[in-house]
């Protein structure tokens, strides 16, 4: 009877499986981490790109002479050929998708705007809108400039001192995995569809 008690006894006392059930429970935790990480560093460095080359863009454009202002919209002035083809052309030595990005939306003011849209959709999840306005108006007294994801700017006001420069926003549709990890410890995550850059230069000619 002490026997077979004893017996018993080591079996339930036997922690051979022991790991086996900690790694179990501590593996989602680890892949929501892993995810994380690697995630979060993926769109902070898309950020900082975007960033890069919306104020090279709105340097770009700025640098061209401000005849292209009074132009109608239905056709491209060469300033803003010239900062989307710069904004193409670093997408792709940076490995970026320009998600087929090949036409352009004239809008009317204030400031002549124009607009390239690639909308994504379930078949094709890449999205991308870039706006440059030629004519974008700020306070020159401002401390802080902040233009809109739209680089659109209002009238000048009376009195006050404006001045006429470029605006260029990008933004682009960022795929998160972390909500889906996120997901394996019951957690419902609502993330930022998009990854916005907007730089503004005032026009030199």
């Amino acid at each position: 009877m002490i026997r077979r008690f004893h017996s018993v006894w080591l079996r339930m006392c036997d922690d051979r499986g022991a790991q086996l059930v900690e790694f179990a429970v501590s593996l989602p935790l680890l892949v929501v981490f892993v995810v994380g990480i690697f995630d979060f560093s993926s769109a902070f460095t898309l950020k900082q790109k975007l960033t890069n080359v919306a104020r090279d863009a709105a340097r770009a454009a700025a640098a061209d002479p401000a005849t292209d202002l009074a132009q109608p919209s239905t056709s491209l002035p060469a300033s803003v050929d010239d900062s989307i083809q710069l904004i193409l052309n670093y997408l792709e030595a940076n490995n970026i998708d320009d998600c087929g990005l090949t036409s352009a939306v004239g809008v009317s003011g204030p400031g002549p705007v124009w607009s390239f849209t690639v909308t994504p959709s379930t078949s094709a999840p890449c999205g991308i809108s870039i706006k440059i306005n030629r004519g974008y108006y700020f306070p020159a007294t401002a401390a802080v400039q902040t233009a809109p994801a739209d680089c659109r700017s209002t009238s000048a006001a009376a009195g006050q001192v404006q001045v006429v420069s470029t605006c260029v926003s990008i933004q682009y549709t960022y795929q998160w995995r972390f909500g889906k990890a996120a997901s394996l410890l019951g957690s419902a995550l609502t993330l930022p569809n998009n990854i916005a850059a907007v730089s503004v230069a005032m026009n030199e000619n």
